[in-house]
């Protein structure tokens, strides 16, 4: 890390806030040591474009890998957005990402359900996925069967205290906040903007002055509420 980097992690950090590399490796090992014979719910938390997908995609093929693979699925709090059509019609379009425009309700019944499934639906969960290409939630997209040792469920948000997102930490067995620099994140973001068809300064400002950027300051005032901040390597 740079100095000004070393700064920025150190800034919003209890003292004794447990610090380990984001490697996946070492976080597939911290779950299976987490296993006590209950379903594990992971929690990644990081602001936008700090890698939290590719993080979680990574750390559960290290669990699946190996003479005892772990029966794993990801959950991601995103599909949960509000449909465009009903952020259209409440005024929430410009800030499309924001906390507010989130069915935050129904994740924490989502997790609920996971924790404890449903019996009467043969242990089987059904969770939407937001699929980038069209801006939407597709409903029961992601099945986790009674046979998933493992969730993982990502997502900006899963440390604010305000209600109900509150409920969320009180769910997980782990929260893990993933801590990027600056520069780096905003290269990530900027660059998936472009690839969904933006304008390189249409994708900079939203990623610094605009939604993203206001979201990423909120998710940044969290991370002193996570068990574990992950370092990048």
């Amino acid at each position: 890390m740079t100095p000004a980097q070393d700064h920025a992690f150190a800034d919003n950090v209890r003292a004794e806030q447990p610090v380990l590399d984001a490697h996946p490796a070492l976080l597939a090992k911290r779950i299976r040591g987490l296993q006590t014979g209950g379903r594990v719910l992971i929690g990644l938390i990081g602001a936008p474009g700090s890698g939290k997908s590719t993080l979680s995609a990574a750390v559960l093929a290290e669990l699946a890998d190996g003479p005892d693979p772990v029966r794993t699925a990801l959950v991601p709090m995103d599909g949960y957005h509000l449909a465009q059509r009903v952020l259209d019609d409440t005024g929430l379009a410009e800030i499309k990402g924001a906390p507010e425009t989130f069915d935050v309700a129904g994740y924490v019944v989502l997790l609920e359900r996971l924790m404890s499934p449903d019996p009467g639906s043969n242990g089987v969960v059904y969770a939407p996925e937001f699929r980038r290409g069209i801006e939407e939630s597709i409903a029961g997209a992601i099945p986790v069967g009674p046979e998933v040792q493992v969730v993982l469920t990502e997502g900006n948000y899963l440390l604010a205290d305000e209600r109900p997102w509150d409920r969320v930490a009180q769910l997980l067995t782990e929260s893990w906040y993933l801590d990027v620099s600056e520069e780096l994140r905003l290269d990530r973001l900027v660059s998936r903007h472009i690839a969904f068809g933006r304008t390189p300064e249409v994708a900079l400002e939203r990623a610094t002055t605009g939604s993203d950027g206001r979201n990423a300051a909120y998710v940044l005032a969290t991370r002193s509420r996570a068990d574990l901040l992950l370092r990048p390597l």
